[in-house]
């Protein structure tokens, strides 16, 4: 034994880099030592600074800790890393965030009278993020509507006709909803037939349209009704959910998943390759 290496430090500060560094992955079963807590890892992410893990029992019990040592891995001690970094995975070269051949050397052509309307402000990010380039190229505008309840009245104050098309973009487009009953009145009003054209998704919200392997989780969230739908997305995923603003960074982060249309259902890429071919195609 080197007894000149020994003493309170060698026993109360073992050498921590001794122990193997584990990135956390979720679904990894670990022990944090102190508590005695075992669980599977369900989310990490960065709260006040410094990066947190849930771990979920097996009575579906749920705690977190800070990343860091104290924790087992099949009985062993290790230093639970953050997440290793994923290489960002982006169009391929030469295509679109849409999968489109990129138009090299095009300025953006002046916007057309035709357009694209959307629900909302994420609803016409989303869109703007994946298709963008080819609007840009194509000289279509993306404009949220903040609802659909006065859509009528907004189509009449367009004035669609030939060369000032409207495509519209509609969440929750089922079989007998309010917004199919709405998308059928527009439809039958003067000057819509083959100047309109209304498709939707079935989705409650424009979020869904992200695919949840996206997100790292197997599917969304069944919030109950009469609750509302984004506060209780974000407080499945434990995140801040009390204000709007709280809101809207909660999108972003979801919006930050989103590389190409590869990250997104396919019903909501043919509802919108549709309206952009209603559009562009003479």
């Amino acid at each position: 034994m080197d007894y000149q290496n020994w003493g309170p430090r060698g026993i109360s500060a073992p050498t921590r880099t001794e122990l193997p560094e584990v990135p956390v992955e979720r679904g990894m079963v670990l022990e944090e030592v102190q508590s005695g807590w075992v669980g599977a890892v369900t989310r990490v992410e960065k709260s006040g600074g410094m990066h947190v893990v849930a771990l979920e029992d097996r009575r579906g019990k749920s705690r977190s800790f800070k990343l860091g040592f104290g924790f087992l891995l099949e009985g062993q001690p290790i230093r639970l890393m953050p997440p290793a970094p994923k290489a960002a995975v982006g169009a391929p070269a030469g295509r679109t965030a849409s999968g489109s051949v990129r138009v090299s050397g095009q300025r953006a052509q002046v916007a057309k009278a035709s357009r694209i309307w959307v629900e909302g402000k994420h609803d016409a990010e989303l869109v703007e993020k994946v298709w963008g380039d080819d609007l840009r190229v194509e000289g279509i505008v993306v404009e949220p509507l903040h609802g659909i309840d006065d859509l009528a009245a907004a189509v009449a104050d367009f004035r669609p006709g030939p060369g000032r098309r409207l495509g519209v973009l509609v969440d929750h487009l089922v079989p007998d909803s309010k917004e199919s009953r709405i998308a059928h009145a527009v439809m039958a009003s003067p000057g819509a037939a083959g100047n309109v054209l209304i498709v939707g998704h079935p989705y409650v919200d424009v979020w869904q349209a992200i695919r949840p392997a996206v997100l790292g989780i197997e599917k969304w969230p069944a919030i109950p009704r009469g609750q509302d739908w984004k506060t209780g997305i974000l407080n499945a995923f434990g995140w801040p959910h009390a204000t709007k603003e709280d809101i809207g960074l909660g999108w972003q982060k979801l919006l930050g998943a989103v590389r190409t249309y590869a990250d997104l259902e396919a019903s909501l890429l043919g509802r919108v390759e549709e309206v952009i071919d209603f559009l562009t195609v003479p």
